[in-house]
């Protein structure tokens, strides 16, 4: 996994007709969002560390093997809640469309 402080590393896993793969990687204090895509379910686990998770504003804490749901349409943002790395998979489908990876 890569870190850069203060940013938040994003690489494609995997890209299919169907499924598409994302790891997110952030340090300290790192948050991403708010994003939302209208046409794809997604679920993020955590690999490593503890997160806040706020879907369309709802909240959620968790840590380590930790999933969420984001239906289509939601908002969402995540937010480092340690001071260790976060390492999240997320996977959505249908795959939304090409994004640029890091940001």
């Amino acid at each position: 996994m890569e870190f850069e402080e203060g940013e938040v590393v994003r690489r494609t896993v995997f890209e299919g007709e169907r499924l598409w793969a994302q790891t997110i990687c952030m340090g300290q204090n790192g948050s991403y969002g708010p994003v939302s895509e209208r046409a794809a379910d997604a679920m993020l686990t955590i690999a490593t560390g503890e997160a806040v998770f706020l879907v369309d504003k709802k909240r959620k804490r968790m840590k380590q093997w930790g999933s969420v749901l984001v239906p289509a349409g939601a908002e969402l943002v995540v937010r480092n809640a340690s001071t260790e790395p976060l390492v999240i998979l997320m996977v959505a489908a249908p795959p939304p469309p090409r994004r640029a990876e890091s940001g």
